[in-house]
């Protein structure tokens, strides 16, 4: 693909928080390109924020991919659910009741 047909959403010297940005996305159904990935050994020959791994997506899921970043970078949990199964409540962490085995809505 063509550089135009994409947009950086965010960079970092890590390749693992880089990579979990990248996964992260991929589970919402925002395809991702990694740029950038192995080539931190060129730190020094080249300027460094060019060696920074990168996530690109497509322009039409730049503010959706931002938003979901931003919520990651700033820890937002999701919020506590009730199961419209059983009635029990349950942390914004789990998407399944472990009472009645439900997925949340």
């Amino acid at each position: 693909m063509r550089d135009i047909d994409f947009v950086r959403v965010f960079a970092h010297s890590n390749p693992l928080l880089v990579s979990h940005v990248a996964n992260l996305l991929e589970s919402a159904g925002i395809p991702v390109e990694r740029r950038n990935m192995t080539l931190g050994g060129a730190s020094g020959e080249l300027p460094p924020v060019e060696c920074e791994p990168e996530v690109w997506v497509a322009p039409h899921h730049r503010a959706q991919a931002e938003d979901l970043i931003r919520a990651s970078r700033q820890g937002e949990a999701r919020p506590d659910w009730v199961c419209p199964g059983c009635g029990e409540v349950l942390e914004g962490v789990f998407d399944g009741c472990w009472r009645c085995g439900r997925d949340r809505p």
